[in-house]
């Protein structure tokens, strides 16, 4: 989507000068004068589209680099970083970090990379650990491996164009049918990799729900496992068997900073390959849009589970052929995010816990429920919602949820989205990302004071929350 309302002169400046051209020499190519341009790059002239359009056309540049994406993912970032103690003396504004995102956002992911560093020397505050999500860039920032690889998928949007290609011709060689792949995939393991693939009860895994054994040539998959969770983890080791050069290739263009963060990169792709193998793209974004985004629908149809199928949801952002963006996040009953991808532009926090009040938490309050949320920040941007725990299948017995995800997308797509039906008759939720950044100032959900925007605290006062304060004139109420 292209930035609506957004200062763009910015990264028209710095265009310019990575193609190392005068204002005048880039006004030509762009067939306006040079005092337009300026007024362009100074935020004084909206880029209009068929400026955008000339961009594009100029300098091979895809219109998804001039979009608020990017931007305000990293501005929550370092809204986070600088919401740290360690900045209280300074009081930097959030219309300061607004102003540097836009203008220098190379310096604020080096900012980041900085506080990531310090951190792991042990100084930094063990409770506002990185959680992780991108902050846009191409480059790996330096951090927890998890946190790496994540912003690895985000750069690339969660597409893996190689990896689609590579999907759709295993399929074809497998000769897959639609929502009956176990059997195919076995074939196929066997005939073309010698390959026995084979269920044990899961007593006998170790704890794992998937083990190959390179010298017996054997796959063991946990009987334990719901028939999709076996195709998926057939699909998964087919991907390191016959995929390894390809995969092995783009982790080395993400330029990652340890071992460690290679082999969740490798985990991470595998999975992608297995998604894409199971679910084929043009098939299953037409049966998306057709079913309006029905996940339990679509899991049905194409033989995998609830979180198979939101997951695939993420990744259809084929230029000229996307589906609706949508976030994505996986947290486990502690609140420790788990799983990340923040697609339709929601702030996901990189430092410290996520904001209480998304359906997310809520989640685990009535497991096995669907919970639809609509909310609303204090920017004003509205997200929908769905979130539901997961019920753990490698333990029999134990159906008590150790999970819950939470898939959802910009209110301005709730037409496109069967789950969104009936939310225009609800108030929105006022939400934050987290305590440190959120403006809920008398919020009953708060767990930390707020670092920028504080309101002075007030020993008389007593609020819903120790970290509560009284609410400045012109600031959201916590209280719904």
């Amino acid at each position: 989507m292209l930035a609506r309302g957004m200062r763009l002169g910015g990264k028209l400046r710095r265009l310019r000068q990575d193609n190392k051209l005068t204002q005048v020499q880039m006004a030509e190519r762009l067939a306006i004068s040079g005092s337009y341009l300026n007024l362009l790059e100074h935020n004084q002239r909206p880029v209009t589209v068929p400026i955008l359009l000339k961009l594009a056309e100029q300098f091979r540049v895809e219109l998804t680099a001039f979009t608020a994406e990017d931007d305000s993912r990293l501005q929550a970032a370092l809204m986070e970083l600088f919401a740290d103690p360690l900045f209280d003396a300074h009081d930097v504004k959030p219309a300061e970090v607004a102003d540097l995102v836009v203008s220098t956002p190379r310096l604020g992911r080096a900012m980041l990379a900085l506080y990531q560093a310090w951190q792991r020397t042990g100084q930094g505050d063990p409770g506002h650990a990185p959680a992780g999500d991108a902050a846009g860039g191409d480059a790996a920032v330096p951090g927890h491996p998890a946190q790496e690889v994540a912003d690895f998928v985000q750069a690339r949007r969660n597409h893996f164009p190689d990896i689609e290609l590579a999907a759709e011709t295993a399929r074809r060689e497998a000769a897959l049918d639609e929502g009956r792949s176990l059997h195919g995939l076995s074939e196929h393991l066997a005939k073309r990799y010698a390959v026995d693939l084979v269920l044990r009860p899961a007593a006998g895994m170790g704890g794992a729900r998937r083990r190959y054994d390179p010298r017996t040539r054997q796959l063991a998959i946990a009987e334990s496992l719901p028939e999709p969770s076996r195709a998926f983890q057939a699909a998964h080791q087919l991907a390191l068997l016959s995929q390894r050069g390809l995969i092995d290739r783009l982790i080395g263009g993400a330029k990652l900073t340890s071992d460690e963060a290679d082999m969740l990169a490798r985990r991470a792709l595998a999975g992608y390959f297995a998604a894409a193998l199971l679910m084929p793209y043009e098939p299953f974004l037409e049966a998306a849009r057709a079913s309006r985004y029905d996940i339990d629908a679509l899991a049905a149809r194409f033989g995998v589970s609830f979180e198979q199928a939101a997951q695939r949801l993420t990744s259809l952002n084929r230029p000229g052929a996307a589906g609706v963006p949508f976030h994505l996040l996986r947290v486990d009953r502690a609140g420790t995010i788990e799983k990340r991808f923040g697609g339709s532009g929601l702030a996901i926090p990189r430092f410290g816990a996520a904001c209480a009040r998304w359906a997310l938490h809520q989640a685990f309050l009535a497991p096995g429920l669907t919970h639809v949320q609509l909310s609303r920040f204090s920017d004003g941007k509205s997200y929908i919602c769905l979130a539901r725990t997961l019920v753990p299948h490698d333990r029999p017995g134990d159906l008590r949820p150790r999970k819950a995800l939470a898939i959802g997308c910009d209110a301005d797509h709730a037409p496109s989205v069967a789950f969104a039906d009936g939310l225009e008759a609800r108030a929105p939720v006022a939400v934050g990302s987290s305590c440190r950044v959120c403006d809920l100032f008398d919020c009953a959900d708060r767990s930390a004071p707020a670092a920028l925007s504080r309101p002075l605290l007030d020993e008389n006062w007593d609020g819903p929350s120790p970290f509560a304060g009284p609410r400045p004139e012109g600031t959201r109420a916590g209280r719904q």
